[in-house]
C-alpha cells in the first residue's frame, strides 16, 4: 500500500513545521507548499526532513491545484489576518477541490469559535467567515479546536505572575480553561490528516484546568505559595478591551494587547470551553499536562 500523501500550507511556520515531522514519522509522504518569499533556511530545513517542498503562487489556484495533485488531505498551517485566513485559505482549498483531493484540514487550532458571536474575538471572526465559505465547498472537511496553546503559560499568557507568586484570572477563578501543546496539537492533526473518517469537528484539550488549579500547580512545583489575583470582572475586562482598541487599533498587526484580552474574556466568560473532548480518538498520543509545561520552566 503506497504511503498517504499529505499537504501542508504553512509548513515553514512553529506549528505547520511540527505538524510536519508528526505525519513524516507516520510515514506520510509530505509536501510543502512555498511562496517565492518564503524564509530560505526553513525551505532548506524542509527539504533536509526529505520533503517536497514546492513553490506556488498564493492567489492562484491553479497554481495550488498543481501542487496538490494526487494528494490525500490538504492542511492549513498559515497563520495572518484576514488576507491570509480568509482569501489564501480560500485559494487553498480551492486548489485543493481543483485537483480532487478529498480532505482538508483549515487553519483553526483554537477555542470553540462556533460558540462566539461577530464582534467578540477579531481574529475569531476570521476563522467563522472561512468556515462559512468552506461549509459550501464539496470537500470533506475537519477543524481542530485545542483551546490554547499550553506553551504560552510560560511567558506570552499573562496568567502566571512567575516574579509575584501570584495567579491572575478575570471573573471566576473556577472557571475551566483549555489547553494543549503545540507538539500535541501537531502529533493530532497528523493523526487525524491520515484517518478518513474524521468528522467535521475534533476537540482535544491536554488539561483542562482552573485558574485556582495553576495556583495549586505552581505551588506544589516552586515550593512557594501561588495566590489568586483577581484583575475584575468580565464587564471590566470587555471595557478595556475597547479603550485598548480605541487608543492601538494596530489593524495590521495578528496580536495585539488587546486580542489577546479578547481570548481572555473568551476563555473566562465559558462559551469557548471544548466538549466533549476527542482526546482518545487515537491511543497512540500521550497528551502533556501543564504540570510538565511549567516544570520545563522552572
Amino acid at each position: 500500500m503506497n504511503p498517504s500523501i499529505i499537504v501542508v500550507a504553512g509548513a515553514t511556520g512553529n506549528l505547520g513545521g511540527r505538524i510536519v515531522k508528526a505525519l513524516l514519522a507516520r510515514g506520510a509522504v509530505v509536501r510543502a507548499l512555498v511562496r517565492r518569499e518564503s524564509d530560505p533556511a526553513g525551505v532548506a530545513a524542509l527539504k533536509a526532513l526529505g520533503v517536497e517542498a514546492i513553490e506556488v503562487e498564493p492567489t492562484s489556484v491553479a497554481s495550488v491545484a498543481a501542487a496538490c495533485r494526487g494528494a490525500d488531505c490538504a492542511v492549513s498551517a498559515v497563520l495572518g489576518l484576514r488576507d491570509v485566513m480568509v482569501d489564501a485559505q480560500k485559494v487553498l482549498l480551492d486548489g485543493a477541490i481543483a485537483a480532487g483531493v478529498p480532505r482538508f484540514i483549515p487553519s483553526d487550532y483554537c477555542l470553540d469559535f462556533t460558540k462566539l458571536r461577530d464582534g467578540e474575538n477579531r481574529n475569531l471572526d476570521l476563522h467563522r467567515e472561512f468556515q462559512r465559505y468552506l461549509d459550501t465547498r464539496p470537500i470533506a472537511a475537519t477543524s481542530i479546536l485545542n483551546g490554547a496553546f499550553a506553551d504560552m503559560l510560560t511567558g506570552k499568557a499573562p496568567l502566571i505572575l512567575f516574579r509575584y507568586h501570584r495567579v491572575l484570572y478575570w471573573e471566576n477563578p473556577d472557571q475551566t480553561l483549555d489547553f494543549t501543546t503545540i507538539d500535541d496539537t501537531a502529533a493530532f492533526t497528523a493523526a487525524a490528516a491520515l484517518d478518513p473518517t474524521t468528522p467535521r469537528f475534533l476537540k482535544i484539550a491536554g488539561e483542562s484546568i482552573t485558574a485556582r488549579g495553576l495556583a495549586a500547580v505552581m505551588t506544589a512545583l516552586s515550593g512557594k505559595e501561588y495566590r489568586l489575583l483577581r484583575a475584575g470582572g468580565l464587564r471590566l475586562l470587555a471595557t478595556l478591551i475597547k479603550v485598548g482598541r480605541a487608543l492601538m487599533p494596530a489593524p495590521g498587526v495578528v496580536f495585539p494587547p488587546w486580542q489577546g484580552m479578547q481570548y481572555l474574556h473568551n476563555m473566562f466568560g465559558g462559551r469557548a470551553v471544548l466538549a466533549p473532548l476527542d482526546n482518545d480518538r487515537y491511543p497512540d498520543l500521550r497528551w502533556t499536562p501543564v504540570r510538565d509545561v511549567l516544570a520545563a520552566r522552572s
